[in-house]
């Protein structure tokens, strides 16, 4: 096979037309989703939710909350694991559940979580026959009759009912129905999910890879564990060098040898474009943290900084708050990492000043 030799402009720009962020803006809201695969959820909203900002990126001014809203509602998408999806790819799921915690030799974690479960299986069973009659409903409204707490060192320390239904969710038998606020809403996953034909275990995982692939266009092989969502793509795809870089690649061949031309975008700190840190740091030699949980005295670029993106380069970041008491969408910084031209400057100055008016907020600037 072709080892594929890609300068890292090449690189780059594959990376941005797979997520959507060239200047062929899309125009439809499920086509984003299908294309990106995925949203994820993120209460932080000190510009907006990362869904809504996500989408806005792509779509602009057009996009409304009330369409994503309606498209869960619809179930034309779904929410698993902390990410919206396309409703039509949970099957590429349900095999893995039916094998819930894995097959072959289990880790010690796994053990743990089967052992768990079972040490609670009265609990569970009440929790599947609470949401039988009177589902869906919020956790609060869900007894917790667990014999054995659940223990972490972490938020989750017994909170029995909330942990018990996430490992739910992995073994296929709760699902997240809708929301009522923040508060999600659970109900028997066969009421919810798409009754579709379960994709067999191997077929379902390629098919993830694939689908990962041509939302991300360049990835590596073998990565890092990542919580729920993987950056690595296994086999698929071709593969590629990047010059001046280290290892082996994967490409999707559908995105390569086409013209390209791009715009200015701002982006969520979850946004898919750099949520691979290793990846973006290589391809884009962009240094980039979320602040917020930093001391307001050790951040450099401020609590919620929007990544910066100009044609296939991040240039900077955006330190914005939207302070929707008073009116307004503060900016308190434009970072520069290069030294924007003129050029650069007018088209970042159209975005922030297009996502003051989807805020519905008046755009205050620094000085």
């Amino acid at each position: 096979m072709v080892v594929h030799k890609l300068s890292r402009v090449d690189a780059r720009r594959l990376a941005v037309r797979a997520q959507l962020l060239d200047s062929s803006r899309p125009t439809g809201l499920l086509d984003v989703v299908r294309q990106l695969t995925l949203l994820q959820i993120d209460p932080t909203a000190a510009i907006a939710p990362n869904a809504d900002l996500v989408l806005w990126s792509r779509l602009g001014s057009a996009y409304s909350p009330a369409g994503l809203g309606a498209a869960l509602n619809d179930r034309a998408l779904l929410e698993f694991r902390a990410m919206i999806r396309p409703s039509e790819d949970l099957t590429l799921y349900r095999a893995a559940m039916a094998e819930w915690p894995g097959r072959g030799q289990l880790r010690s974690w796994q053990e743990a979580y089967r052992a768990w479960v079972q040490a609670n299986d009265a609990c569970r069973r009440d929790i599947l026959d609470r949401l039988g009659r009177s589902g869906p409903l919020p956790s609060r409204e869900i007894p917790d009759t667990c014999t054995v707490p659940w223990r972490s060192t972490g938020w989750t320390n017994n909170r029995n009912v909330t942990q018990l239904l996430e490992l739910m969710v992995l073994r296929g038998e709760v699902a997240v129905a809708g929301r009522l606020g923040r508060d999600r809403l659970w109900d028997l996953a066969t009421r919810v999910y798409p009754d579709d034909p379960i994709v067999p275990s191997d077929e379902a995982r390629h098919r993830r890879n694939q689908r990962r692939l041509r939302a991300l266009g360049i990835a590596r092989a073998r990565g890092a564990a990542s919580p729920v969502e993987p950056v690595d793509v296994g086999e698929v795809g071709e593969p590629a060098v990047v010059e001046g870089g280290k290892g082996r690649w994967r490409v999707d061949l559908t995105l390569l040898d086409q013209p390209f031309s791009g715009r200015a975008a701002l982006l969520s700190p979850f946004d898919r474009l750099i949520h691979d840190r290793k990846r973006t740091l290589e391809l884009f030699d962009f240094d980039y943290q979320l602040e917020m949980y930093k001391p307001a005295a050790e951040r450099r670029w401020g609590y919620f900084a929007l990544p910066i993106l100009y044609g296939d380069q991040l240039v900077g970041k955006l330190d914005a708050t939207a302070d929707r008491a008073s009116g307004v969408l503060r900016v308190d910084a434009v970072h520069q990492d290069v030294t924007f031209t003129e050029t650069m400057a007018d088209a970042v100055h159209r975005e922030i000043t297009d996502l003051a008016h989807w805020l519905e907020l008046d755009l205050t600037l620094p000085g």
